[in-house]
């Protein structure tokens, strides 16, 4: 299946259902990546330019299908639970414990805020549900900070779509370069993290080494003589 037979099934589903087919699309969105929000709701904008859905129902249709789709993964995350997935991310290469204790300490530091701007950020709008399940987050406050970042987002992009009209497809072109700039960061902070945890290995081996002792028969494993004392006057 291409990208274009997505995009056609999605333009179809609208054109058929409206409002609902937007937000249904959306809620897919969010479990199918293949599946663009920034293809979704400028059409939605579009239709309602058009007068095949108002401009309100498209955005409440389309919010509600992206706290559906969020909804559903924060499930997938609570029923997989902080202990298994502690467990699949210290088998990772270069990962330690730690690193999963250091990012839940953050999450339970700024969770909200990370469900709130992450509805509003390319790859992550979806993801950031998952570790909110984890977490196990209270689902009223996950439910109050995904549907306001939703709704911002969608906003923005279901205005797009109503102003621009038959170049509703502009804004998928201008969506691509957000995407891709997070792509970027996010392969930059990846290398930079692989980097300074080989570099962190390599010093912890070295100082191994150094720490061992030389082999010397007279030394034990820890420096201890193992001569007998000597007697008065012996040499």
């Amino acid at each position: 299946m291409t990208f274009g037979d997505v995009e056609s099934g999605v333009v179809g589903l609208v054109e058929t259902l409206g409002a609902p087919g937007a937000g249904l699309a959306v809620a897919l969105e969010n479990l199918f990546p293949p599946i663009p929000s920034e293809v979704i709701l400028p059409l939605a904008g579009f239709a309602a330019g058009q007068g095949r859905m108002s401009l309100l129902a498209a955005i409440l249709w389309t919010t509600l299908g992206s706290v559906a789709g969020a909804l559903a993964l924060y499930r997938v995350g609570a029923l997989l639970g902080r202990d298994r997935l502690r467990q699949i991310v210290v088998r990772l290469p270069l990962m330690k414990v730690e690193d999963f204790d250091r990012t839940e300490a953050w999450f339970a530091r700024h969770g909200a805020k990370a469900v709130f701007l992450g509805r509003m950020i390319p790859i992550f709008r979806s993801l950031i549900s998952v570790p909110a399940g984890v977490e196990r987050m209270p689902v009223g406050r996950f439910l109050l900070y995904t549907t306001a970042g939703s709704a911002i987002w969608n906003v923005v992009f279901v205005l797009a779509g109503y102003q621009l009209g038959e170049n509703w497809h502009r804004v998928e072109e201008y969506a691509g370069l957000l995407q891709k700039a997070v792509i970027v960061v996010c392969a930059i902070a990846a290398a930079i993290f692989v980097a300074l945890r080989l570099r962190r290995i390599r010093r912890e081996r070295a100082a191994g080494q150094v720490a061992r002792p030389a082999a010397d028969p007279a030394f034990g494993e820890r420096g201890t003589v193992y001569r007998t004392a000597r007697r008065p006057g012996e040499r």
